[in-house]
C-alpha cells in the first residue's frame, strides 16, 4: 500500500499539471488575501466532504451549488458538470475577497487556511481535512489535491512533492482514499508581500525613467555644444 502511494505521489509530482484529480482544490491568490478559487470533483466526493447532496439531476446540483457558495460570499464566476472516464464532474469557479474568511464556511467546511503577515513576508498556512460527516458510498479512487497559485515570490513551503512549479504554482497531493479515511493534508509556504507582477511594473517603469533621464541628458549637452559652436 505504501508503496502504490508513493508511486501516485511521485508520478504527480513528475506529470504536474497534466495529472487529473478526482477532488482539487485550485486557487489564485493576490498578496492582499482577495483571489479565485475553483473546486472540481466527482459529486460523491463533494457529498463526502462538503456535505452537498449528490443528485441525478445536474441542473438541480449545479443549481445547489452556486446557492452553497453564494451564501458562504464568494461571487460564482461559473458552474458547470462535465464527464470523463464514465464520471460525472461538478465544476465550481468563484472569486473571494479575503482567503481568510472562506475556511469553516458552507462551501469549505474541510478546508482551514490563514494569510498573515510574517515580517516583510506573507506566511501561507492550513489544512485540507474531511468534515465530519458519515460516509458516503464514493469510489477512492485517483488523487486528491490542494494548488496554490501564488502572486510573489516564494521563499520556502512545507513539502509540497513537486516544489514550486511552473507558473509559480504549489500543489499538495494524496490519494482519494487516504482523505476518506481522515487523513489531512497540510499545506504551507511563506512568500514576498510585493507581488511579482507589480515588482516588474516597478522595475520597467524604473528602467524607461533611467532611460529617458540619459536621453535628456544626451540632448542638452548636444545642444549646449550645438550653441558653443555656433
Amino acid at each position: 500500500m505504501a508503496a502504490r502511494v508513493a508511486l501516485a505521489l511521485l508520478l504527480a509530482a513528475g506529470l504536474g499539471s497534466c495529472v487529473r484529480y478526482e477532488y482539487e482544490h485550485e486557487i489564485w491568490l493576490d498578496v492582499d488575501g482577495s483571489g479565485r478559487v475553483n473546486v472540481t470533483g466527482r459529486p460523491e466526493l463533494w457529498a463526502r466532504f462538503k456535505g452537498l447532496a449528490a443528485d441525478t439531476d445536474e441542473e438541480a446540483l449545479a443549481r445547489r451549488a452556486r446557492e452553497l457558495f453564494e451564501r458562504s460570499g464568494l461571487r460564482v464566476r461559473r458552474v458547470d458538470l462535465t464527464h470523463r472516464g464514465g464520471h460525472a464532474y461538478l465544476y465550481v469557479a468563484a472569486a473571494f475577497d479575503d482567503v481568510n474568511r472562506l475556511g469553516g464556511t458552507a462551501a469549505f467546511p474541510d478546508l482551514r487556511i490563514a494569510l498573515r503577515p510574517d515580517g516583510d513576508r506573507l506566511r501561507l498556512e492550513g489544512a485540507w481535512r474531511p468534515a465530519s460527516r458519515p460516509p458516503t458510498p464514493a469510489g477512492t479512487d485517483g488523487l486528491m489535491a490542494v494548488r496554490f497559485h501564488l502572486p510573489s515570490k516564494i521563499y520556502r513551503h512545507e513539502n509540497a512533492p513537486g516544489g514550486v512549479e511552473r507558473g509559480n504554482i504549489l500543489s499538495w497531493r494524496q490519494e482519494v482514499a487516504a482523505g476518506a479515511a481522515g487523513r489531512e493534508l497540510a499545506f504551507g509556504a511563506v512568500m514576498d508581500r510585493r507581488s511579482i507582477f507589480y515588482s516588474t511594473v516597478g522595475l520597467f517603469a524604473g528602467a524607461v525613467l533611467t532611460a529617458l533621464a540619459m536621453l535628456a541628458t544626451v540632448v542638452y549637452f548636444v545642444r549646449r555644444k550645438g550653441r558653443g559652436d555656433g
